[in-house]
Formats: structure tokens, sequence, C-alpha cells
């Protein structure tokens, strides 16, 4: 038995659910209310009411099943108790009614697939066909009247795919019968509510195979599909998707435009298509509704686009022949349609300062627009957009049609995108994003200006960033230094009052000795035999001094060394001025020195050796003492024979010291003219250091006054001055460029700055000292954490209480599980902590002895926990090295005397302008050797404290290193900390478990619950009806009479003020 209908047409139980509040600019809503002639038709019980409690107990269950809404549920509990028992029982009895087959989906769906798998009418009798269209409409009714369970049942078996396969496979004569328009109406039921709506709207091809059934000549079947189609413009989301299935209509039918079919219908008016007024009805609203909803809501441009196609189509014309049928409902569409143009016409004439536009007019359009591009820059592109639109091909024959299309579609596109690039349309170009188009073609002059002067800025930006980044610089080191020199005075005053409290001390007891003594002294005079030899006088207004003590050999005592243990060496003596010392052997005494190479003594000949034209490239031998000649074999030769068979103007020009800048040509007059470079260093050096001089970006005089200064601007970076350092003049360097000074301009720039640089006095002790001072805070910085970390690793491990615990509890634990020589034991080394892991549980080998030590600890030692909290530092310490830190240290020490000796020699020389190496380093002396001293200190204290921590444990500690002894422990947290983790995590997953297993029973009940809830109202008290509303409020065009009456008004206020105004259509003809 198929379900019945109950009655008040499609509603039952007492609750109507009413359409309203349709608003201009928001979606429809959709509320409920009771009706106001809420009855109950009158019936007998079956059976006999239950007491109060136990009615409002199975009522309540009713309710909830209903899963209304609060207000709905107030209403009825506030029902009398009869009208609620007789609820309940009619209730119960159409449950027991819809027990059949029939009341299920899956006989639905069985019967769908039969069908549809049968694909023809012909070969069926008449009554096989009403059967097949009466199991379809029992299906329409069941979607509309059984409980919500029965629809969400259908859409879990798929069943709006069966409904859609069917409406694909049927043929012509299926598609002309009844059976198409039931199918139609099964899916407008399935829409009624909200779950199988949103079903509906999210299958990828339900809407597109709704429109295809638009093709049919079923007047009834195209009324029910345009209703389905327009409500969903309501719908939030639904717009576009009108869109796409009446594009997707298009090539389905083969149209030549979208809506060419609903236009064709439209004004059909022969045969049966003569009166239909329903079908025509149910075309304008569909159209107002693609005009009016999703972007056509706020944006003009895109309602002047839609509107368009249905001009071309020629909507007007077929408007103007419907108003014949004096229909007050379709006319109701007729004026909303016009209303709605007329009062987007206005807007648009508005922008162009025109009381109206002539749209038909393609003279008027053009003037309109030229008048706007007149005067302005994109005047000459619209000119070569006419241009070019004359060149365009013009045959009717071929593709033609399809380049002017292309030109529509680019012009579209380029009004109805956003700026992100979105169409709210989807018939124009693909892929095609206007904003990036425009971006592309932006004029290349102000392109190339823009580059230009972001060049210019971005030149700017890095000399104003180098600037600052030198000043920062320089104030750092500035406030460094304040800094520095705030915490030394600061130290320097606590050990001053620390140790004027010691003077203070040590003078009080140097008092009390000396009064002591006297009166000692005073004791022995009386104490002397008369006659005795006399005493030494003491000295006056003193007591008497204590007789010196003997002193080895009777000599007096040398005074004690200074501290460090040795005497400082004596400082280098300075060089003679004006360059090189004299080479070796016999120094002449007064008078002008012989040049380089002549003999020095009176046995030897002076050498006749040619002289080169030009500079030559010097060979850097080591030249043999002429007092070493004696018996060689260099008295045995003569190069002067030599020089006669020697080329010498070859060896000139292959060994030239004159470098060119451009390749050798054979013209002289072509060479005479080339810029020649003296470079008289090896070429490699040469090179390496004119890179460094040319990352530098200073020049000579600049380097030069920074190293006098020691670098007071902050010109030199540190790694600039590592990198000095390697380009220290040698030697051999100094006598080579003293030969060539004469030529100093001429000389190549590595050149020029080691022979500027070599006229510093002790050059290379300046750079080495500004090298330590800028890198001293650096050192110290590294240096500190690491003494630090070893004081405060040592002093934690000492004391820390819960670590003891700790030690004990495991000492207890490896007492228990070892026996025999292994066992007994009164302690353990602390590397014995790192292999607790290693022992694994019998039971479950994931589980190891640290493991089962935590639980343990957990449960009876709580506090013992926190011992990793007491030891915070050992994970630093145990990444210090003793032997580098030492290391470190002595360096630092061995530096810091050597700039303690150059200030030393530095003061001891006349100072030169702007030489500011004494004031500059002796504050700096102050500064670090009290900072150094303290990290000595520091030092001391922390190996005293690690000696103390190993010896605490039992550890060797001539053998243990603070990496090795604090790694054991560092080691051993990090184990301690993973097992506690994992411990919690397997913790956890027991609890989960338990609580799965005793929770089951409780979550399949709220599964259940759950599951009834998405589902429908159980007793078919759904909430279905709101999507009939919806179409029937667009039927009747209540959705457009807010907009209406406002459009109303404004053309009414419109007209008052322009009485004479011209209209292509004139405003009588809507039917207001």
């Amino acid at each position: 038995m198929a379900p019945r209908k109950r009655g008040g047409g499609s509603r039952g139980g007492g609750l109507s659910f009413i359409f309203c509040c349709f608003n201009s600019n928001d979606h429809p809503e959709i509320t409920y209310r009771l009706r106001e002639d809420f009855a109950l038709q009158a019936m007998e019980p079956a059976l006999p009411m239950p007491g109060y409690d136990e009615l409002d107990g199975m009522f309540s269950e009713l309710v909830d099943e209903l899963d209304l809404t609060e207000k709905h549920r107030e209403a009825m509990f506030a029902l009398p108790a009869e009208k609620k028992w007789q609820i309940y029982c009619s209730k119960k009895k159409e449950q027991e009614e819809n027990k059949s087959a029939t009341s299920w989906p899956e006989y639905y769906i069985d019967q769908l697939n039969s069908m549809a798998a049968r694909k023809t009418l012909l070969a069926l009798e008449k009554e096989d066909e009403e059967e097949r269209n009466k199991t379809i409409e029992s299906l329409k009714t069941a979607l509309r009247t059984q409980p919500m369970r029965f629809v969400t049942r259908f859409i879990d078996l798929d069943g709006l795919t069966c409904i859609l396969n069917f409406l694909k496979s049927m043929d012509y004569e299926t598609t002309e019968s009844q059976i198409h328009t039931s199918l139609i109406g099964c899916i407008k039921a399935l829409m009624n509510n909200s779950q199988g709506r949103a079903h509906v709207l999210s299958h990828s091809e339900s809407i597109n195979i709704i429109a295809q059934s638009l093709a049919t000549e079923n007047i009834k079947t195209k009324v029910a599909v345009l209703e389905i189609m327009g409500a969903v413009c309501l719908v939030p989301g639904g717009h576009k998707k009108i869109l796409e299935a009446m594009l997707h209509y298009q090539r389905f039918a083969c149209e030549r435009t979208r809506f060419q079919t609903l236009i064709n219908d439209l004004d059909r008016s022969t045969g049966r298509y003569r009166d239909e007024v329903n079908l025509k009805t149910a075309i304008m609203s569909f159209i107002n509704a693609v005009l009016s909803q999703g972007a056509g809501e706020t944006s003009l441009e895109f309602r002047i686009h839609l509107r368009y196609e249905f001009l071309m189509l020629g909507i007007q014309p077929v408007i103007d022949k419907l108003r014949s049928h004096e229909n007050s409902t379709l006319d109701r569409h007729l004026d909303y349609f016009e209303m709605l143009r007329n009062d987007d016409e206005l807007a648009l004439s508005k922008r162009f300062e025109s009381v109206h536009i002539d749209t038909k007019s393609a003279s008027q359009v053009f003037d309109l627009i030229r008048k706007k591009m007149n005067h302005t820059d994109a005047y000459p592109h619209f000119m070569s957009v006419l241009h070019h639109c004359l060149l365009m091909p013009h045959k009717r024959s071929g593709n033609t049609v399809q380049y002017w299309l292309l030109l529509d579609r680019i012009v579209q596109q380029m009004v109805l995108q956003t700026d992100k690039g979105h169409d709210p349309d989807v018939t124009p170009l693909e892929n095609f994003n206007v904003k990036n188009v425009v971006r592309m073609l932006v004029n290349e002059n102000e392109v190339k200006q823009w580059k230009e002067q972001a060049e210019k800025m971005r030149k700017e930006h890095h000399e104003l960033q180098q600037k600052f980044d030198k000043k920062e610089r320089e104030c750092d080191a500035k406030t460094q230094e304040k800094e520095d020199m705030m915490q030394t005075l600061n130290k320097m005053k606590e050990k001053l009052e620390k140790e004027s409290t010691e003077h203070k001390n040590v003078k009080q007891q140097v008092a009390e000795l000396t009064a002591r003594l006297h009166e000692l002294s005073t004791q022995r005079q009386a104490a002397v035999v008369p006659g005795g030899p006399p005493l030494l006088p003491g000295p006056p207004g003193g007591p008497v001094p204590p007789p010196p003590m003997p002193a080895f050999g009777g000599m007096v005592p040398p005074p004690p060394p200074p501290p460090g243990g040795m005497m400082p060496p004596p400082p280098p003596p300075p060089p003679p001025p004006g360059g090189p010392p004299p080479p070796p052997g016999r120094a002449p005494i007064g008078g002008i020195p012989p040049p380089p190479g002549a003999p020095l003594g009176s046995s030897l000949k002076m050498k006749n050796i040619p002289q080169p034209a030009n500079a030559l490239k010097s060979f850097n031998w080591s030249k043999l003492a002429e007092n070493k000649l004696d018996g060689t074999v260099w008295m045995e030769v003569d190069d002067a024979k030599v020089f006669k068979i020697l080329d010498l103007e070859d060896i000139e020009k292959t060994f030239s010291a004159y470098q060119r800048q451009q390749k050798e040509a054979d013209d002289d007059t072509l060479s005479s003219k080339k810029v020649k470079e003296l470079s008289v260093i090896d070429g490699r050096r040469a090179q390496n250091c004119n890179i460094l001089l040319s990352r530098l970006k200073l020049s000579n005089e600049e380097i030069k006054r920074a190293i006098l200064t020691m670098d007071e601007q902050e010109d030199l970076p540190k790694d600039m001055l590592e990198q000095l350092l390697k380009f220290i003049p040698e030697k051999s360097d100094v006598d080579l460029l003293e030969e060539h000074k004469h030529e100093l301009d001429r000389m190549a720039k590595p050149d020029r700055f080691l022979y500027e640089m070599s006229r510093i006095n002790h050059y290379q002790q300046r750079l080495q000292s500004l090298y330590f001072k800028k890198k001293f805070a650096e050192r110290i910085a590294e240096m500190k954490p690491k003494v630090e970390a070893l004081t405060k690793a040592s002093k934690e491990i000492l004391h820390s209480r819960n670590l003891k615990q700790l030690l004990e509890v495991v000492l207890a634990f490896g007492n228990f599980m070892n026996k025999g020589q292994r066992g007994n034991a009164y302690g353990f080394k602390v590397s014995s902590l790192n292999k607790i892991a290693d022992t694994k549980s019998s039971i479950d080998k994931n589980i190891t002895l640290l493991h089962y030590l935590i639980t343990i600890l957990e449960k009876k030692y709580p506090k013992v926990l926190l011992f990793q909290e007491d030891l915070q530092s050992i994970s630093v310490a145990a990444k210090v090295n003793m032997t580098e830190l030492e290391k470190d240290i002595n360096n630092l020490r061995s530096s810091l005397k050597s700039v303690e000796s150059e200030l030393d020699y530095q003061k001891k020389r006349p100072q030169e302008l702007g030489d500011k190496f004494v004031s500059v380093v002796s504050q700096f002396i102050t500064v670090a050797s009290f900072s150094f001293s303290d990290v000595e200190d520091s030092l001391t204290e922390a190996k005293e404290l690690f000696l103390r921590a190993v010896k605490h444990f039992g550890e060797d500690a001539s053998k243990m290193q603070p990496d090795e002894f604090f790694g054991i422990f560092d080691q051993f947290l990090q184990s301690f900390a993973e097992a506690q983790q994992e411990n919690e995590n397997m913790r956890k997953r027991k609890e989960e478990e338990e609580r799965r297993a005793k929770m089951e029973a409780q979550l399949k009940e709220q599964r259940e619950k759950e599951r009834k809830a998405r589902k429908a109202k159980a007793n078919g008290e759904d909430d279905g009806g709101e999507f009939d509303d919806l179409v029937s409020a667009l039927r009747s065009g209540e959705v457009f009479d807010k907009d209406l009456s406002k459009m109303k008004r404004n053309r009414k206020r419109f007209n008052n003020q322009n009485t004479d105004s011209n209209r292509e259509r004139p405003i009588t003809k809507l039917n207001f």
C-alpha cells in the first residue's frame, strides 16, 4: 500500500511552514509558525489515556523525535492532555499503516532502476504506463509526507542519481509523458527540505540534467523545471549554477546563444501555446530571477550585460505582445522586468550626464562614448580600436562572426571582472585576467622612468645605509666600551674597598706588633747586665727595629721578581728613519752610502753592470756577503762576459716592471700612448691585495688615519682587519718599493698601498693591537658562558638532594638485581646511569629498567623527579672542552702582553700628529686587564669546583674532563625525559583503551541519537514545504514586490522632475 496523503494538503499534524520575508538585498529566508487554525480532527483513541506522568513521558519522546524548535516544543507541551493523547495515537497509527514494503526507499529505487532499464514506452500497455506513473507519483508523495528518516535513507541509497539517470536515458515518448513531469516533481519534493535541497545543489550534474528537461514539449514539465531553476537562483550560491546549467543546455540543444529556447517559447502563440499563460509566467519569473539575483543584486554592469542577451533575442516586442493576455500575475512580472530596465538605464544615463540613452541607436551610443573619451589620454586608443575594427573581416561566410565574438567577449571581461579576476558570468573567455593584462601594458616610458628613479633611490639608500651602519657600529663600539669601563670601574671599586679594608686590618696588626715589640725591647733593656755591649740605636721617635736577617754570603738579597714569574722582554728598537737598515758588511762611517750592488771592500773592483732604460721586475735572491767570497766558486766567475752575449733589450721587454693596461700593439706610436703602471711585488699577492682594497672602499690616507687613531670612527670592520693582517709589507717588498719611491705616482694600487703602510711606524704591531682590541670583547664573551656553565653545573651536581636520592634508588636496584661479585656494592660509576636503559623487561620488550624506575619514582619518590630542574646547566657544561678553553685563555694572555709591550714602546717615542695609539690603548689596557683577570679568577674557581664534583662521585680527577663528566649526566637527562614521555604515552593509550571499552554502549547509543538527529523528524513532521513556498512566491511575483514598489516610487518622483523627458518605451505601458 502506497503512503497516504495527510490532511491539509502536504502538511499534517497541525504544523505549517510559511515562506515570508523577501527583501531586495537579502536572500529569502524560511521561517516557521503554528497555524492559527491549529486543530485536530475529533477522533476516538483506541486505547485508554494513561496517567499524566506516563503521558508526558510518552509525548516527550514523540516531540524529541520531531526535533522541533524551542518555540514549537513549548507550543506542543502547552496542549491539553487529551490533545496530546490524540496526537500520540494518530502518529502511532500512521506508523503502523506505513510499515508496508512501499514505505521504504529501497522499493522505489528498485522500481526506478527497472523502469530506466526499459527505455521505451512503445512496448508497454496503457495500464503499465499508468502503473509506472503511479509508482513515481507515490515516490513524490512519500518524499513530501514520509518521516525525515525516509528522505535521509533515500539520499544515502543515492536515490537522486537513480532519478537523474532515468531522466538522461528517457526516449522521446517518455520525455513527452506524465512520467517526465512526475520525475521532476520528485526532485522538487526532495528539495522541499534543507537536507534534500543541499544534496541536490551539491550534486555535480543535477542542475544541468534538470535544465535538459526544457527540451521537452510537455508544458507542465517545462513549468516545473523553470520553477525549480528560478527558486535555485534565490538560494545562496545557486545563481551561478543556473548560469552554468543554461550554458550546458545551449550545447545540449545546439542553441546559437543562451536563453534562445526560453524566448522562443515565450513568443509562441499558436496551438497549445496560444492561451498557455502558466508557461509564459514561469519563463518571465525565471528571467527576472536571473537578472535580479546573484551578482545582479549589486552590479549594474552585470544586469545590463545579461539583459542585453535577452534584448538581442528580441524579448522587448514579445513583452509588448504578452500584455494582450491581461493576466495580473503575468503583468506583474512584465512590470518588474520593464521597471528594472528603466531604472538601470536611468542610472547609466546619469553616468554620461544625459537624460536617456537610446541603446538601439548605434550613432547615439558612439556619440556618447566619443564625448566621454574626448580630450583624454585614452582617446587615441579609442580611435585605434575603431580603425582596426574597419580592418576586421566583414564577409558573411567563414569564421567572420567568431572574430567579432572574440572582441565582444574580451570587452565583456573588461567590464565584468572584479579586481581579483573573478567573473560572475560563465560564458566569456577562460583564463583571461584583465588586471594582469593591463598591468603588462603599462607605458614603457613610465616604467623606464620608474626604473631610473628606483635605481637612483636604491643608490642613495645604499649610501645612507652604509653611513648609518658605520655610525651604528661606531655607536655600538662606544657604548660597549662605556659599559665595559663602567663594569671595570665598579669591580675595581669593590676590589679597592676590599683591599682598603684588608690594608686597614694589616696596618692595625702592624701597630699592635710594633707596640708589642717596643714593650719587649723595654723589658730587654731593663734586664741587661751593666757593662754589656750597647744596644743599637733605634730610629728616632719610633720603636727599635728588629735585627736584619743575614743574607746568603753576606750579600743583600735581591728584590723579589715581578708578578708573572719572568721579566718582560725589552721592546724591539725602532728602525732608523728614512728607509730599511743598511745591508750587512762594513757600515760606512759618515758620507753617502754606496749604491746597491757596488763592492764595499777595497780588494774587489767595481763591476761595470749595464743599466736598463726602464725599471725591471726584481729577482728575489739572497745576496752572499762579500766577506764570505774568499775561496769560493764566485771568485772564479765573471758575469761581465755574459752581458755581451745576452739580448738585454729582450730581457728588459720581457721583465719590465711596467704593467700595461691594454694589449701590446706593434705600432710604436700606439704603444707610447698607453697608460703604464709600475708593480714590483708578486703578481698573485698584488691581485689579492687589489681585491681587498676594492672591498674596503677606503683610500690609503683614510686607512692610515684609521690605524693611527685606532679606528675611532669604525671604518675598519673586524673581517677587513683580519684580511689586512695578511698583507703586511715584508722586508723584501719594502726594499723594492724604496728603490722605486721616486716613481710613486706610477705605482699600481697594491704597490702604492704597501708603500704607504710601510711608512707607518710599527705598522704590523699597530694593526695587530687594533685587531686584538676589536676582538677582545667578543673573545671574552665566548669564554665567560663556558666558565660560568662549569661553575654552575659543578655547584648543581654537588648540592642536588634529588640527584643524591635518585642515585640511592638506583644503587638499591643494582644490588637487588645483581648477585655474587657484581652485587653488594657501595657505589657505582656515574657512567652506569646510561646503562639502565639497556636492561629490558621479560614481559614487554618495549619496557626497560629506566621506564620501570620512573614509574617507581612517580609512586614512591615524586620529589626526585624534580632533579632535572636542579641540573639546568649540565647541557651547556657538557659542551665545554677544558683543553681548548685553557688554550684560548693563554692566547688571550700572550696577546694582551704583546699589546702592553707595544704600548710601552710607543710611550717612549715622540708622538706624531693624529697618533692616538697611546691614549686609546692605555684606556683599553686598563679595562681589558681587569676583565681578563676576572675571567682567569672565574676559571680557577670553576676548576676547583669541578675537581670537587668529580671526587664527590668517586671518579678519577686526573682522567675525567668536563665534557666527558657532564656529558654522562646530559645523556642520562635526555634518556630520562624520553622514557618519561614514553611512559606518559603508554599511560594515555591504556586509559584511552579502558575508556573506550567502558563507554562502548554509551557511545553506541549516542551515535544512534546523532544519526536520528541528522535525519529528519521521525514522525513525518519534517521541515518540508519551504521550497514549495519559494516556488509559489516566485510564481506569483511576491518575491519582487518590495523592489517593484521601490522602483515605482522612484519612477514617480523622476517623472515629476522630468515631465518632458523622451523615453524609448512609454512608461504608460506598465500596468500599475
